[in-house]
């Protein structure tokens, strides 16, 4: 349907660009020559637009406006390439419609070496070029970018017209995130997430299971293990943070990608909130009794809040402290209850006497439902990849996994060998504080309630900071308000992302009135719907880019298998407690609802001047509304082409057009010398231009490298952010990894 799509626009195409040509003539330089334009060139004065004619031109028709910021060039220009004072407006309303926007150019950029710092070349007259080699510039290690405006429509002179010095290139072994991260101090960060799980997770279960308690951990062991080489997978092939967010866009829509997203946000916010009631809960039992449960957790909540509005973010060697002193605990704990359960396994043998809850099957499928919720944290890792030494990824999968197969079913075990069921389902909220006081006495408890304290409110830092760097990237990929990136001068944190999640995880809590168990059932469902989509994502990646180099393969049916077990169990967790569905149904929906009025925005504001422009209120509010369209559309984006192949570049501009609010679009290919440029790529560009009239494409051809170092002078030079430049599947030959080039997008094949 895409190429029967494409002939389509490529005979409408030709169509205009056959009866431009009948009604318009032919610009001329001042020595005579015929000037070959991409597209017309426009210049508006204050009453009429006049156009330069060329191939494509839209001369007289009124229909193409000058579109976004425009390759213009001006003898006084020092360090943008782009000339602001001589833009005129774009995407203007005209009272009845929106008009077009204007023809592209193509632009040609020489980012080579230098020996020194050669002045700029000084302002040459039309049709002389610069420099007129471009093979006689010697290397050195100070880059410097020339500027040549390839075809501007007759409309000022052509030739080199800038030289900016960049500097020098960053040391070997300079990283942009500062010092990574080795095994351990990345497996902490989210190593406490997940252990702190351990602290509620065997309660829950037995609430669920029963004595079959132990059964439903043991499984939930082998789902993780399967998840193992899913995240490996995806990690090594794309390693940006971001996790499900991240996989996603790069293999299916922006829009698609957000909904994972939003369903992230759920599960930090569930996160927080499960986190600092359970860590009352043990200050409560295991310390001081005369604690309030209910205000503890909004005030832990708040301090988290008001620590990271300072500017407090996770260390890793504190998170490693925490993380040495939590396994050390545990182990203390499950050493002490082994030794006392050895001698006398009377508790065991009435607590497996005891009838089932429902049916053996029905039991151990819930409480495997209710365990998955042990293994939350295990997506944390994902989203600080790019901040982890190359390699430790997969080694931070394997330590939790160990860690949670060690400790939920032992933990478990031991319970039901120490208290009876009932006991154990009357402290599920702190059952390892009172499994400590059976086996060591009241010393015991209080170093656990101390430890769990610790480690859960580790927790809710976490949610914390992941939140906050997921609705940063979010809002920067303009998929939430911009306002949510203000700044705090004195502390360079994003405060109303803070604020606005304290406000969201308080009034859950309150609105719940503190019912732990619905929450936790909100936090498995987003969790689990979480994971589920990373397993839809590793599948999308096999069949959409099969080609991204990776170390670690998950086979197909480890996939399949793993994907199964996340979805049977979100099914069996909404089916177990449904009212607790409604509850996540309310804040997603929310979520999902401020993100996709960010998508349709424009058109929300087009329809709102469309009922407004038959009122007075036009004159008062019309004004600015049609400037946020402007303002909304001004973005550019940056698609790398490495062929003139027209399919591909058809299909960039679709997935443009669908999942970006832009009117402008850069081209850009690399080339070494003038004979690597494809021959048909200008003509192509400029095909694909006249074909969508609605998104201007420019061409820019660049004398360099494709490598991270151009890629980012590049993005400084175009202001072009990387999250909004896009390349095709990388091949297994590729010498770089995605990730250096810093969040560019993979779009298609």
């Amino acid at each position: 349907r895409s190429k029967q799509l494409l002939v389509l626009r490529i005979r409408m195409a030709h169509r205009r660009r056959s009866s431009s040509s009948s009604s318009t003539t032919s610009s001329s330089s001042s020595d005579g020559e015929t000037t070959s334009t991409l597209g017309a060139s426009t210049t508006t004065t204050t009453t009429t637009t006049t156009a330069a004619a060329g191939p494509g031109s839209d001369s007289g028709s009124g229909g193409r406006v000058w579109s976004g910021k425009g390759f213009w060039f001006d003898g006084g220009i020092e360090n943008d390439i782009f000339d602001e004072a001589t833009k005129p407006g774009s995407d203007d309303y005209n009272g009845t419609r929106w008009e077009h926007t204007a023809p592209g150019e193509h632009i040609r950029l020489v980012l080579s070496p230098h020996v020194g710092r050669r002045p700029a070349p000084k302002h040459v007259e039309e049709g002389q070029g610069g420099y007129e080699d471009e093979g006689d510039v010697p290397a050195s290690a100070d880059i410097g970018e020339e500027v040549e405006l390839v075809d501007k429509g007759g409309n000022g002179p052509s030739g080199w017209r800038k030289y900016v010095p960049w500097g020098k290139k960053p040391e070997d072994g300079e990283h942009p995130h500062g010092e990574l991260l080795g095994e351990w101090r990345a497996t902490a960060i989210a190593g406490n997430d997940i252990t702190s799980s351990c602290l509620y997770t065997a309660g829950l279960c037995t609430v669920a299971a029963g004595k079959y308690a132990p059964i439903s951990l043991l499984l939930v062991v082998v789902s993780l293990y399967l998840y193992r080489n899913v995240y490996s997978e995806v990690g090594r092939a794309l390693p940006m943070n971001g996790g499900s967010y991240t996989v996603l866009l790069n293999t299916t829509t922006k829009v698609f990608a957000s909904l994972a997203a939003c369903l992230t946000t759920i599960s930090y916010i569930a996160t927080a909130v499960v986190s600092a009631n359970t860590a009352m809960s043990y200050l409560h039992d295991g310390i001081y009794d005369g604690f309030p449960i209910f205000w503890g957790t909004i005030v832990i909540l708040g301090i988290f809040a008001a620590l990271n509005l300072l500017g407090l973010s996770e260390s890793a060697n504190v998170a490693l402290g925490i993380f040495a002193l939590h396994i050390a605990t545990l182990t203390i704990l499950c050493v002490w209850g082994t030794i006392k359960l050895i001698p006398d396994w009377t508790q065991m043998k009435l607590n497996w006497q005891t009838e089932p809850i429902r049916s053996v099957p029905l039991d151990i499928f819930y409480g495997y439902c209710a365990a998955l919720l042990g293994v939350t944290g295990f997506e944390t890792s994902a989203n600080y990849i790019e901040e982890q030494k190359d390699g430790v990824f997969p080694k931070t999968l394997r330590n939790m996994w160990y860690a949670i197969a060690i400790f939920n079913p032992l933990t478990s075990f031991l319970s039901l060998g120490l208290l009876s069921v009932d006991d154990i389902i009357e402290n599920s909220d702190a059952l390892l504080v009172r499994m400590a006081d059976v086996c060591g006495g009241r010393a015991l408890s209080i170093f656990v309630s101390v430890d769990a304290t610790l480690v859960l409110c580790g927790s809710v830092l976490t949610a914390y900071v992941g939140i906050g760097g997921l609705v940063r990237r979010m809002t920067l990929d303009r998929c939430l308000p911009g306002f949510l990136l203000a700044v705090n001068p004195l502390t360079k944190t994003c405060y109303l992302i803070i604020l606005g999640f304290f406000a969201v995880t308080s009034s859950l809590f309150l609105v719940s009135l503190g019912n732990i168990n619905i929450l936790t059932g909100v936090y498995a469902v987003a969790f689990l719907s979480v994971m589920s989509l990373f397993a839809v994502g590793n599948i999308l990646l096999k069949y959409k880019r099969g080609a991204i180099p990776r170390d670690v393969q998950a086979a197909w049916p480890v996939v399949i298998l793993a994907l199964g077990s996340t979805l049977a169990g979100l099914i069996g967790n909404i089916v177990r407690d449904v009212s607790m569905f409604v509850y996540f149904i309310i804040y997603a929906g929310a979520t999902i609802a401020i993100v996709m009025s960010m998508f349709a925005r424009v058109r929300i504001i087009k329809l709102a001047l469309y009922f407004l422009h038959r009122t007075f209120l036009d004159k008062y509010i019309g004004d600015w509304l049609r400037a946020k369209v402007k303002e909304i559309k001004r973005q550019s984006v940056i698609f790398f082409a490495k062929t003139d192949n027209l399919e591909i570049m058809n299909k960039a501009v679709l997935y443009t057009r669908d999942n970006e609010l832009t009117e402008r679009m850069i081209i850009v290919h690399f080339f070494k010398s003038q004979a690597d440029i494809p021959p048909r790529l200008v003509e192509r560009v400029k095909l694909l231009d006249e074909m969508y009239p609605k998104l201007r494409i420019d061409l820019v051809t660049v004398h360099g490298e494709f490598t991270p170092f151009y890629v980012n002078k590049l993005s400084e030079q175009l202001d072009v952010p990387h999250n909004f430049m896009f390349i095709t599947c990388p091949s297994e030959r590729f010498p770089e990894k995605i990730s250096a080039f810093g969040g560019v997008r993979v779009i298609t094949h």
